[in-house]
């Protein structure tokens, strides 16, 4: 019995994906690879890199230590409240400039003046206002997580296809919030996604940086940890950073695909 178009398209992805898994965990054990070999034959200055197969025991010690979960738990709270305020802020605005010309000329000159001060710039009024806190790390993340999503958004609702607008006047729906709900969000839903799913890693980045300067959490562990030469120890923050936003990640992608399931 011949098989069906779909089992073989099935069949096809699923050759697909173990491919992909094992070309992936091919250059996973390369890059091990060329770390042990930086490690023993000391590309790097002697004791700045630790060995690979000793950062399971270096992350037991952190386990340990009473360390690790508190980091953890003290960078979530800025880097949630950050993203938060960064990607509603930068969303309201964004989707004013592509919907308000008057908005988008009163405000276009400033943007220009702020958009290229990098969010590390702002640490020291971060400090002068906030103190070393979450509050002031939050400052700082959102400040880059409102530019991702400030231009995501402004180029998703001006890449809109005018000719929805005219569909939804000829229905009745010519009233801005009217036009902005039936027509703008659902048109400019990808790409301000888009923008929102860099801003979950962009913050990731904005937050390291900030805590480096003092404020408690995972950045500050890996700036103590560097002063006392444990570089293993800098490396397991690393890795619960990437496994962090690996999760992040992940959990937004699957929202995402509910909110966009209406597209082929």
């Amino acid at each position: 019995m011949a098989e069906s178009a779909e089992t073989r398209r099935r069949r096809a992805e699923k050759r697909a994906g173990a491919r992909r898994i094992g070309l992936g965990l091919l250059g996973l054990a390369i890059f091990i690879g060329i770390w042990k070999a930086a490690y023993v034959f000391n590309w790097a200055p002697r004791g700045t890199l630790p060995d690979p197969f000793e950062i399971p025991a270096a992350l037991v010690r952190e386990w340990r230590s009473g360390h690790l979960l508190p980091a953890i738990g003290s960078s979530l709270i800025h880097y949630v409240w950050g993203l938060g305020a960064g990607t509603a802020a930068g969303f309201l605005v964004g989707l004013l400039a592509a919907s308000s010309r008057a908005f988008d000329d009163l405000h276009y000159m400033l943007a220009r003046v702020l958009r290229p001060i990098p969010p590390l710039a702002w640490v020291v009024f971060a400090i002068a206002w906030f103190h070393v806190s979450h509050a002031g790390a939050a400052f700082v993340i959102s400040i880059g997580v409102f530019w991702v999503n400030y231009f995501a958004t402004a180029a998703g609702v001006a890449n809109v296809d005018p000719r929805y607008y005219e569909l939804a006047r000829a229905f009745g729906h010519g009233g801005f919030i009217s036009r902005v709900l039936t027509i703008t969000l659902p048109g400019a839903a990808p790409g301000i996604l888009s923008g929102m799913r860099t801003g979950v890693g962009q913050a990731w980045m904005t937050l390291i940086a900030a805590e480096l300067l003092g404020v408690p959490g995972m950045g500050q562990q890996m700036n103590s940890a560097a002063g006392v030469g444990a570089y293993d120890a800098v490396v397991v923050y690393m890795l619960a950073i990437s496994l962090i936003y690996s999760i992040s990640d992940g959990l937004f992608a699957l929202v995402e695909k509910q909110v966009l399931r209406w597209r082929p």
